[in-house]
């Protein structure tokens, strides 16, 4: 797993982009519809880029044997003084041909174990109701917050619920 910068970012936005299509191809609701293109993905990855430069977010990458992105996980910081102690979970995502390996796994324990290390203390996210991802946090100890009726378009384009949740984060010993 390793952290990137925006220059790394920016650099892969490609690669980052074949993930990412793959994801969305793959029917996960990660805030795109299926009509999404290549060209697309990698300028939302350059976007992020500069969200990473001005510190706002924080990206890992799981490499496969070939040295590309498998998956992504990052944390979303807020801008606001009130809300320093929280971040936002985004796009944790694994490429189709990655699952089933623990990856997933891997990816949610790398951004819970920084988030706690750089001392904020609750994490959240939105997922779609149902989906394998809300499985996958049940599992890791997050609590659900509730349900959003018709909340997004799933990649086919139907409105679907979302589950909130969220999980308290201890500080590392030391």
């Amino acid at each position: 797993m390793e952290r990137w910068n925006a220059a790394h970012v920016r650099r892969r936005a490609g690669e980052l982009a074949d993930l990412l299509t793959d994801t969305v191809a793959g029917g996960a609701s990660v805030g795109f519809l299926a009509a999404l293109t290549h060209a697309e993905a990698a300028e939302w990855w350059r976007e992020r880029a500069e969200v990473t430069a001005a510190g706002r977010l924080a990206v890992w990458a799981a490499l496969d044997g070939t040295g590309r992105p498998a998956g992504t996980v990052s944390l979303a910081y807020p801008d606001k003084p009130n809300s320093r102690h929280r971040a936002e979970l985004v796009k944790l995502m694994v490429h189709r041909s990655a699952r089933g390996r623990g990856l997933g796994r891997r990816l949610l324990t790398t951004a819970e174990q920084a988030a706690a290390a750089a001392g904020i203390t609750l994490l959240h996210l939105d997922t779609e109701t149902g989906s394998a991802a809300e499985q996958l946090y049940r599992s890791a100890g997050w609590t659900q917050a509730g349900v959003i009726p018709d909340y997004a378009e799933s990649p086919a384009g139907e409105l679907r619920p979302t589950t909130l949740y969220y999980k308290r984060l201890e500080p590392p010993a030391g």
